[in-house]
Formats: C-alpha cells, sequence, structure tokens
C-alpha cells in the first residue's frame, strides 16, 4: 500500500469532503508525489485516517477512477493509473447474395415502439426501464438547469462536446484504444455513426460486408443508399474467415461491419486469433473494417478490439451508450484517424449541423460522476443471475442455445421451428419476437430467433413459448 501523502479536510468551508479528496489526490498524482502503479490505500483505511465516511471515500475514488487518475482492480483495490497515454500497439498491418431491392424491416421497428401489453417485449433491443440509472440521468439534468444556459442555447461543435470527447479518450483507453479527442466525434447513437460512415465512403453500387446474421436495422438503411449488403457466415469465435476471403475477392467491398464484442444477436465475442486475421484480410482487399461495439459496457472485460490491435489506421471505431444508460438520450460517437475524424465531422455538419449537447453534457456528467461504472456492474450481475436459469428452462422446452453465451442481453436460439410463423402467432397476442430471417442479409426462413435475457422473467413469454411450440412442431 502506498503511504498517502498527508493533507487536511476542513468542513467549514462548503467545499464538499468528496471535492476535496478528489482535489487532493489529482493533484498529488499531478507532481508525481504519488506514482504510476501505486496502491492507494483501502477504502477503510482511508476513511479511518482521514476521519471521513467509507461513502465519502468510495464515493471519491470512483470519481477519480472516472477521471483517469486511479484504476480499481477487482480484488485487489485501487491504484494510481498512468496518466500518459500508452504507447500505440505497433499496428498489425502497414497502414453470398446480394439483399433483395424490396427489403422490408420496418415493421419490426415498428413494433419495438409499441407499448407491449406483456411488458418488456422478448424481441426487444434494450433493457428494462428499471434496470438503467433513471436517478443518474435526473441528477444529471438537474444539475445542468443550474449551470449558466448561454452555452446550450447555440448549436454545438460538429465534433461533439469537447469535455465529453475528453472522458471518451479515458473510456477508450481502459480498452487499449488509443484515441485523442480530435479523433473522436458525437453522433446521435451508432445508428448515425453507421449511416454516416457509409455514406462517407461508399457511393452507391458498392459493396458492404456485414456478419450474418446481424442487426437488422443497417440491412434497410444501406440497401436505402443503393449499397450491396453481403452476409459473412457468424462463427462462435468470429467469422468464417475462409468465406470472408472468397466474398471480400469477389466483391471488393469498401466496408465490412462487425460486432467484434457481444455480437447481436448471438452475444458472442471474436477471438484474439481471428482479430488479426481479419485485419490481415482487411490490408490484402482494401476494405475497412467498422468494429460496432455498441454492447461495450455489457462485457466483463478482457475482450479483443480490433481498434486495440490496428491503432484506428484501418478501423473505424463505433460506441454509444443506448444500452447501459438511456436511448433517449441518442448518444453515439466515432473513433478514427484524424484525418477520417475531420471527413465525417463535416460529413455530420452538412447532414444535421451539429448533435445535441444536452445529451452530451449529460453523458458527460454521469460518466465523470464516477457512478456509471458501479451501475454497470450492477446490470452485468443481473444478466448472469437470470443467464443459467433462462437456459435451462429452454432447454427444457427444446430449444437449443448454441452457442450460449457468458455474458451479454441476448441469446440465439434455435427454435426448430419456422420462427416468422411463431412471430405472426405472437403477434396475435400482442407479443414481439425478433425471427431469425431479419438478422440475415437474404432474409431466408429460419428456426432461429433473438431473445432478450431480461424479458424471459415476463411469465407471459414461457406461457407463450409453453403454448405454441408443440403446435407448431406437430404441424
Amino acid at each position: 500500500m502506498t503511504n498517502t501523502p498527508a493533507f487536511a479536510l476542513t468542513r467549514d468551508t462548503g467545499e464538499a469532503l468528496a471535492d476535496q479528496i478528489v482535489r487532493a489526490v489529482t493533484a498529488r498524482v499531478e507532481e508525481r508525489l504519488l506514482r504510476p502503479g501505486a496502491r492507494m490505500p483501502s477504502i477503510r483505511q482511508f476513511a479511518a485516517s482521514h476521519g471521513v465516511s467509507p461513502f465519502t471515500v468510495v464515493a471519491s475514488y470512483d470519481r477519480l477512477v472516472a477521471q483517469g487518475y486511479l484504476e480499481s482492480r477487482r480484488g485487489a483495490g485501487f491504484f494510481v493509473r498512468e496518466r500518459q497515454p500508452a504507447p500505440a500497439r505497433a499496428a498489425l498491418l502497414a497502414q453470398a447474395a446480394p439483399v433483395p431491392a424490396d427489403l422490408d424491416i420496418a415493421w419490426l421497428v415498428r413494433s419495438m415502439f409499441r407499448q407491449a401489453p406483456l411488458g418488456l417485449a422478448p424481441g426487444s433491443g434494450v433493457l428494462p426501464a428499471d434496470w438503467l440509472d433513471g436517478a443518474a440521468v435526473a441528477n444529471a439534468l438537474r444539475a445542468l438547469s443550474r449551470q449558466n444556459c448561454d452555452g446550450l442555447l447555440n448549436y454545438g461543435s460538429p465534433n461533439g462536446f469537447l469535455p465529453l470527447r475528453q472522458q471518451l479518450q479515458l473510456k477508450l483507453a481502459e480498452l487499449e484504444i488509443e484515441a485523442t479527442p480530435e479523433q473522436l466525434v458525437t453522433t446521435l447513437g451508432t445508428t448515425q455513426a453507421l449511416d454516416l460512415v457509409a455514406r462517407e465512403f461508399c457511393q452507391p453500387g458498392d459493396t458492404v460486408l456485414v456478419d450474418d446474421p446481424a442487426w437488422f436495422l443497417m440491412f434497410g438503411s444501406f440497401a436505402a443508399m443503393g449499397l450491396k449488403v453481403v452476409g459473412v457466415p457468424r462463427l462462435a469465435d468470429g467469422p468464417d474467415l475462409a468465406r470472408l476471403e472468397e466474398l471480400a475477392a469477389l466483391h471488393r467491398p469498401r466496408l465490412f461491419v462487425i460486432n467484434s464484442v457481444l455480437h447481436n444477436p448471438s452475444s458472442t465475442s471474436v477471438s484474439a486469433a481471428k482479430a488479426y486475421q481479419v485485419l490481415r484480410l482487411a490490408e490484402q482487399h482494401d476494405f475497412i473494417v467498422v468494429e460496432d461495439d455498441v454492447y461495450c459496457d455489457l462485457h466483463p472485460g478482457g475482450a479483443t478490439r480490433l481498434a486495440a490491435l490496428d491503432g484506428l489506421q484501418r478501423v473505424i471505431y463505433l460506441g454509444g451508450f443506448s444500452k447501459s444508460m438511456a436511448a433517449n438520450l441518442r448518444v453515439g460517437f466515432i473513433a478514427t484517424s484524424r484525418e477520417r475524424a475531420l471527413r465525417l465531422a463535416d460529413r455530420k455538419m452538412l447532414a444535421t449541423l451539429s448533435t445535441s449537447d444536452i445529451g452530451e453534457r449529460v453523458v458527460y456528467k454521469i460518466l465523470a460522476e464516477g457512478h456509471h461504472r458501479k451501475h454497470l456492474d450492477r446490470i452485468r450481475g443481473r444478466l448472469d443471475a437470470l443467464r443459467p436459469g433462462a437456459l435451462r428452462r429452454l432447454e427444457a422446452l427444446g430449444l437449443r442455445v448454441d452457442p450460449a453465451p457468458a455474458a451479454g442481453m441476448f441469446l440465439w436460439v434455435d427454435a426448430g421451428v419456422d420462427t416468422n410463423a411463431l412471430t405472426a402467432r405472437a403477434m396475435q397476442q400482442d407479443l414481439l419476437l425478433a425471427p431469425g430471417s431479419l438478422f440475415s442479409p437474404s432474409q431466408q426462413p429460419s428456426t432461429r430467433m433473438r431473445l432478450n435475457l431480461a424479458a424471459l422473467q415476463e411469465p407471459g413469454v414461457w406461457r407463450f413459448l409453453e403454448g405454441q411450440l408443440p403446435g407448431l412442431r406437430g404441424a
């Protein structure tokens, strides 16, 4: 444990004790009185030596972690973090049938916004509202309302709210992705991020490779731009590399869009070995890899990111907060090379002038306060608690989950029947399912469907499956 340089706390200045602790520790880190790697006193020891409550120390340490001065190591405590960006990893590399023209997935998107009588729909792509930290959003909005409003009345920066981009730099560094604020562009969620990237780097008639299965909304979006969408079969540890190489040679794609971590809909992640091979093929066939990491916060850590291996040379990294904070804030971001960030900021400016400073200030406030880390631990803990029982119950109904994920909010279930037919019956009962046909660019009938793990708390979901599956199997 480090011998933390002593400092006095005062209770008669009006400054909160947690603010004083954060300010004092920050100064000592900046002055190198606390060296990188040094272990901080435990919460109990710090509280006893400074005469404050453990709650005050927890709040202070959380803020120092969020601001990049400390890091938390599970089971070991808190340590002083290296403030200088870690040296960039050496770049790994220097520097199907097309979707039908009448692709129609809008009905599911419309249905996602309906009020479902049975609660959270099993086909939904969000967590229940009561799982999210509404209090943190409300507190951030109240704090924002007390500030000088002049900055809220004008357009924001095309690149996005600078303090948020600085905070995102710290968040990405934890994932071993080195990006300066100048390499970051905020967006209206990852949906707009994908749209901006596709419009900037593709022309009508170009081919875009995607995981198969993958997030269905981008199929319709890309098709509306006149792009050819070609699926690359997704395996348990990432894309089918042989097929990726064949399709890349055949179609000369401009982009390959991939969920490397907690893939939608299977909740699987790309292995390190396959990540290197994907980058090798991107170099060989000259395409850009778009890494959609919107489910980043639901992963417990240790996953391989393509952007970390590549140093944002051939990879464009996308992230957002709709799954862990609030979908309604519509705050996402792009991390890429400085030159591409300038192009994408101009593209964004021409499309929407800027994104909302209000939402971005709210996200910044929540991230900077440091409590969000514990909120994510709670979400992951709830999903982990539900997963084993849900898997057993699905298996008892004759449903197969292969591969069975260890993290994430989705289960990619094989029902053994045409899930389009199952979905039609569910709609008659005001229950929204997400059939497997939606998740493939070819939209072929499928026995798969995506289930939201949190929705499997709803008894009505189980009653429907128990009541309808035997009849469909018999038919």
